[in-house]
C-alpha cells in the first residue's frame, strides 16, 4: 500500500512511519522543515506543498492510496510571535494538497491532522469536548488548525473526498521537541543531571491536558485511515486528564539530582486555556481505540530519550 506522510520527520510523523512500516505500507515521506532526515524505510519527497500543480504531478508518479497530513507549524506558543507564518504555513500546505488531490483525479484516503487547540476555552458544563462543541481558537495556531479542518470538511462534502479530519489532544513521548511543555521539563532535568544540579524554568503548572502517548496515537490514525467509511470529523484523545504541575512531579520523582523549580514569565503564554479534555466516544465507536501506555511510562521513556540525545556531548567533555 503506497502512502504519503506529510511532516514525516516530525515528533508525531516519525512514529506514525515507523507504525505504519510495521503494518506493510511503502511509505513517502514529506518534510521541508530545514531539510530533517526522515526515518528509516521512507522514501523522500521533495515537494512544496503549497504548490498543486507539484503535488498532482507527484500524486501521479507515486501513486498513493492513503495520505497521512501531518506537516505544520505545530506550537502554539510560538505562533503568538510569528501568527502570520503559522497561518501561511498551515493553510496553504493543507488548500495545495487538498487542489493537488482533486486535480490528480483519483480519491486516495486523506487523515488531516487538527488539534483539540480549536475548541479553546471551555464554557460551563463543556467539558469533556466533543466534535459538535462550539470553536473558540485561542491562539494563531488554533485558528489555522480550524481553517485546516473546516477546508478538509469543505472539500469532503463538495468534491467527495475521502477524508478523515481529526483533533488530536496532547500527545508526548520520546523525539518530542523541547518547544512542548513536557519535553522541555524533560530536557532541563537531564541538563542538570550532567551539571550536578540546576533551575527547572516553568510557565503556568494549574493548566490540565487530556495527555497520551504519541505511540498510541500513531495507531489511532493508522486505524482511522483503514477504515472502508471513517467519520469526517474525530477526536483523538484518551479522556485522561493530566495537570502539568502532576506531569512536573513525574518527571522530578525521576531526576537524580537536586533540582529547583522557577516560573519564568516568559513562558507564559498571552492566552491559555486552563482546561482540555476530550470526549472519546466516536473514536471508540469507530476503532475501538483506547491508550495502552501509561503516563507515567510516557514520560520516563521522553526523559530518557533527552538523556540519551545529551550523551555525546557528555562524551565530548
Amino acid at each position: 500500500m503506497a502512502t504519503w506522510i506529510t511532516g514525516s520527520a516530525g515528533f508525531a510523523g516519525g512514529h506514525l512511519a515507523r507504525e505504519l512500516l510495521g503494518r506493510g505500507h511503502d511509505l513517502f515521506g514529506i518534510d521541508r522543515a530545514g531539510g530533517r532526515q526522515q526515518p528509516a524505510g521512507v522514501h523522500g519527497l521533495d515537494l512544496e506543498l503549497a504548490d498543486p500543480e507539484a503535488v498532482a504531478e507527484a500524486l501521479g508518479q507515486t501513486q498513493p492510496d492513503a495520505i497521512f497530513h501531518l506537516a505544520a507549524q505545530s506550537s502554539a506558543a510560538a505562533s503568538f510571535t510569528d501568527p502570520g507564518g503559522t497561518l501561511r504555513t498551515n493553510i496553504d500546505a493543507t488548500v495545495g494538497l487538498l487542489e493537488g488531490i482533486r486535480r490528480w483525479g483519483r480519491r486516495p484516503r486523506l487523515l488531516s491532522v487538527g488539534s483539540c487547540e480549536e475548541y479553546g476555552p471551555p464554557g460551563p458544563g463543556e467539558l469533556p469536548l466533543d466534535e459538535g462543541q462550539l470553536l473558540r481558537p485561542a491562539s494563531p495556531y488554533a485558528v489555522s488548525k480550524a481553517a485546516q479542518t473546516l477546508l478538509c470538511l469543505h472539500y469532503r462534502r463538495t468534491y467527495g473526498l475521502p477524508i478523515v479530519s481529526t483533533r488530536s489532544f496532547t500527545h508526548t513521548g520520546p523525539g518530542q521537541s523541547d518547544r512542548f511543555v513536557f519535553s522541555s521539563f524533560a530536557r532541563q532535568i537531564a541538563e542538570a543531571e550532567r551539571g550536578g544540579a540546576g533551575v527547572l524554568k516553568v510557565g503556568n503548572l494549574e493548566a490540565t491536558r487530556d495527555v497520551s502517548d504519541v505511540r498510541d496515537i500513531a495507531r489511532a490514525y493508522a486505524d482511522l485511515v483503514a477504515l472502508d467509511d471513517p467519520p469526517e470529523l474525530v477526536n483523538v484523545c484518551g479522556g485522561r486528564e493530566l495537570k502539568v504541575r502532576r506531569g512536573l512531579e513525574l518527571l522530578l520523582a525521576q531526576a537524580q539530582v537536586e533540582i529547583t523549580v522557577e516560573q519564568d514569565p516568559k513562558r507564559l503564554r498571552p492566552s491559555d486555556v486552563p482546561r482540555f479534555v476530550g470526549d472519546a466516544t466516536r473514536l471508540r465507536a469507530a476503532i475501538g481505540w483506547a491508550p495502552e501506555t501509561p503516563i507515567e511510562s510516557t514520560l520516563s521513556d521522553l526523559l530518557e530519550w533527552w538523556r540519551a540525545q545529551l550523551q555525546p556531548n557528555m562524551d565530548e567533555e
